[in-house]
């Protein structure tokens, strides 16, 4: 997949790098902002199942 992505981006080998770099940025900005909190909704975090 990698490779694909790789292939697909435009301009030389400097550029490619900042475009994944950006890439990768913007990926986890959309995760860590939409995703996991949507899935936090979904798991209950305050649920103990050792014993005191």
């Amino acid at each position: 997949m990698y490779g694909a992505l790789w292939r697909v981006l435009p301009g030389p080998v400097w550029v490619r790098v900042l475009l994944m770099i950006a890439l990768f940025l913007v990926i986890l900005t959309v995760l860590v902002l939409f995703v996991f909190p949507w899935l936090n909704t979904f798991v209950n975090v305050n649920y103990v199942t050792v014993g005191t």
